[in-house]
């Protein structure tokens, strides 16, 4: 790492900056030369006297920059410095002319006046009273931005978490924060429970403990609901308690009970048991259960389909449904609430396509939607009809506070008679109480997926919850198709499923298996399949038709290791190529990346079209790195969008995938590491998820052994959710 270098000069302009995040390119005047100095570097203004802590950087478009770790700044103090400051145009009404007048007329006392005595501006010609208050606003608005910024830092606060601090607690945030850090925790800033702990360290009069242990025990939650979890009961809260906390069992049920009294979070018992929620999380469950709940008391009007209806689908179509899709198709239609689940191979699609058509043929306005934009895609093509991810459906957008919110809801429902939702396995339940609360009232309501797959990365269990509530019609298709019997992937899918051990030896279908027995002759044989040996054989292209998925993260044959060797084999580093160091991690044009998490502002274009939102387990190519700016472009599909590298830390590369992150995608080729897993990974549906992602073509690479411990394990991820309780508790009143 090189050594930090200080400069001290005064800005002489401002090329770029970026509101959001404070990402900021000037123009530096130092020791007689001008100096281009680039990064976080909020609330910076021409006239500034500053200096900057960083290295020097060579860029490939704009040459030598002084990349900026660390800004301190002061006040201009002089009369040119103030007018540089003033004709930059900071301070609203002041422009170059007006500077002029102000600094000529005040000299070194200019910004006294303007704060402190801005009725005497009155006397320069063409600045009235209103005018010169106005201007006053301004400035101290400016300035009470910058002064809050500047305390922060010296807390230890980074630049950018000082800007997110100030855009959340205002002028008051330097007094909030020093009585209580852990106000950063909250969803406003998001800050780490570890990193507000390094803050309070610093502060000079100490932080009350009782502030700690309260934002310790929602860290607790929230860190419980980024596995999963919408609730823990009770009593799995005393342990992590006394181990982030230092806590004895009483002093934690106290501080529970407050929490509760001010609504933070909410008790509640199911089978006698207390279960502790985060407020928003009960409060999505609880809504789906209402929404179900007057579904089911007042369901979508009768239909009249028969049997025939169905038979002249088959005569059309030149198909024969079995039972169970002729169950499916009939409750669909006649009563309007259906579950449909099943395995590959089991006629899902063809199901799905018959309600269509005798949806269409009762003229009922159908809308089509899945989780993620790959999934929409696959549901577009297997219907012949248009669908839509789940978001774009309920069109979100930004609401008040930056927080997302879906245009669509309960006020301003959906236009639509009949609701198709695919892979409802992969919804969570704030997205699935958004889409219940959408529907207009007698709205048909289709749901889609596989129950034996993993639950979804987001809280809740969706799907599993409906299913074992019994309260809504429920088909699962289990019957294996003639054709798709001709697939090892499908049959060996259901193998896996019913707890039977794959066909490991057969040579000549679409299911192939390569013995490794350690994890580095594993992961060479990964890499070597999916740069030389799949592109030779089958022509395929390494980055848009193969994908590996992965057990884990970690490891040799983890997809952090895996992606850092596939990225300097696919894309190396070249001088044509600009690239972004983030850390340990290197962005690179031509990378293959993920979004990791669910971001409604970034905006992205398509032909004509500039929409906002990319999603979970979207996965694109990096097309442009702008240094300059403070941006890179990424082609997603069809969609073009615009990333400021502060929101780099959601994205990973993609060259390999966790299984959980695969989930509602389908790809041609899948190559999965099976070796060394991870025993909290190693059960079966984990290893079914895996499988049933590939189309034409799979291939394990590992140890039988491991293959068959996972078949062998059937105890899933225990995923705490209320959703089915609340359901058969609400029936039962």
């Amino acid at each position: 790492m090189s050594e930090q270098i200080m400069l001290e000069g005064v800005v002489e302009g401002i090329i770029y900056t970026n509101a959001e995040n404070g990402y900021t390119v000037i123009d530096l005047s130092c020791d007689d030369r001008l100096i281009t100095a680039v990064g976080i570097m909020p609330a910076c203004n021409p006239g500034e006297r500053v200096k900057v802590y960083g290295s020097w950087k060579m860029h490939p478009t704009f040459g030598t920059q002084f990349a900026v770790e660390k800004c301190e700044r002061t006040l201009p103090k002089s009369a040119a410095d103030m007018y540089r400051y003033l004709s930059g145009g900071a301070i609203k009404g002041i422009g170059p002319a007006t500077a002029n007048k102000i600094v000529d007329r005040f000299g070194d006392d200019s910004f006294d006046i303007i704060e402190n005595h801005p009725e005497r501006l009155s006397e320069i010609r063409g600045i009235t009273r209103d005018k010169a208050l106005e201007m006053s606003k301004s400035f101290k608005s400016q300035f009470a931005a910058r002064e809050v910024i500047i305390a922060l830092e010296k807390w230890g606060l980074s630049p950018s978490e000082s800007l997110a601090a100030y855009k959340a607690f205002g002028s008051g945030a330097v007094e909030r924060i020093n009585e209580n850090p852990y106000i950063l925790c909250g969803e406003k800033t998001a800050l780490r429970f570890e990193r507000v702990d390094e803050i309070a360290e610093r502060l000079p009069n100490g932080v009350k403990d009782i502030y700690r242990h309260r934002a310790g025990i929602l860290h607790i939650l929230r860190h419980n609901l980024s596995n999963g979890h919408t609730c823990v009961p009770r009593e799995k809260l005393i342990i992590p308690a006394k181990e982030l906390l230092g806590l004895e069992r009483e002093e934690t049920g106290e501080i529970i009970d407050d929490l509760a009294d001010d609504r933070d979070i909410v008790i509640d018992f199911y089978e006698d048991k207390p279960y502790v929620f985060l407020a928003e999380e009960y409060l999505d469950e609880r809504s789906i259960a209402d929404r179900i709940g007057v579904m089911l008391r007042f369901p979508p009007a009768k239909g009249r389909i028969s049997v025939s209806a169905i038979e002249e689908i088959e005569k059309k179509k030149g198909i024969s449904f079995e039972q169970k899709q002729r169950e499916a198709i009939l409750t669909a239609v006649n009563d309007g609430l259906l579950v449909l689940t099943g395995g590959p191979g089991t006629g899902k699609t063809t199901t799905l396509n018959g309600i269509l058509e005798l949806f269409e043929k009762k003229k009922l306005r159908v809308l089509l939607a899945a989780p993620t934009g790959r999934a929409a895609m696959r549901m577009s093509e297997v219907t012949g009809r248009q669908a839509k991810t789940v978001h774009r459906l309920l069109e979100v957008e930004w609401g008040e506070g930056d927080k997302p919110r879906f245009t669509r809801n309960i006020e301003n429902p959906l236009e639509a008679d009949a609701v198709i939702v695919d892979e409802l396995s992969m919804v969570d339940t704030h997205v699935f109480a958004a889409l219940l609360d959408a529907l207009p009232l007698g709205c048909r309501l289709v749901m889609v997926g596989d129950s034996d797959q993993l639950p979804p990365v987001g809280a809740g269990n969706v799907l599993q919850d409906i299913v074992e509530s019994g309260l809504i019609p429920t088909v699962k298709l289990t019957e294996v198709f003639r054709q798709s019997l001709e697939s090892l992937i499908v049959t060996n899918a259901h193998r896996i499923v019913k707890g039977e051990y794959p066909e490991l030896n057969i040579k000549d279908k679409d299911f192939f298996y390569m013995q490794r027995n350690n994890m580095f002759s594993c992961a060479e044989t990964v890499l070597d399949l999916c740069t030389k040996r799949l592109p030779k054989a089958y022509g395929s292209d390494p980055l848009e038709d193969i994908q590996i998925i992965c057990p884990s993260k970690m490891g040799e044959t983890g997809t952090v290791r895996i992606n850092e060797m596939m990225q300097k084999i696919l894309n190396p580093p070249s001088k044509d190529k600009e690239e972004l160091a983030r850390g340990s991690r290197i962005f690179r044009e031509g990378d293959k990346v993920m979004q990791i998490k669910n971001n409604y502002d970034i905006v992205w274009t398509r032909g004509k079209e500039t929409l906002a939102g990319i999603f979970n387990g979207d996965i694109g190519r990096i097309i442009a790195v702008n240094h300059n700016a403070g941006f890179m472009k990424i082609l997603f599909d069809t969609r073009t969008a615009i990333y400021p590298f502060d929101n780099v830390k959601e994205l990973e590369l993609a060259y390999a995938i966790t299984v959980h992150k695969s989930q509602g995608s389908e790809f041609d080729s899948v190559v999965m590491p099976v070796c060394c897993v991870p025993p909290r990974l190693s059960y079966r549906n984990l290893l079914y998820t895996g499988v049933t992602r590939a189309k034409n073509r799979l291939i394990l690479v590992g140890n039988c052994e491991e293959i068959f411990a996972m078949v062998d394990n059937d105890k899933k991820t225990r995923r705490y959710s209320a959703l089915k309780y609340m359901l058969l508790k609400d029936k039962k009143k």
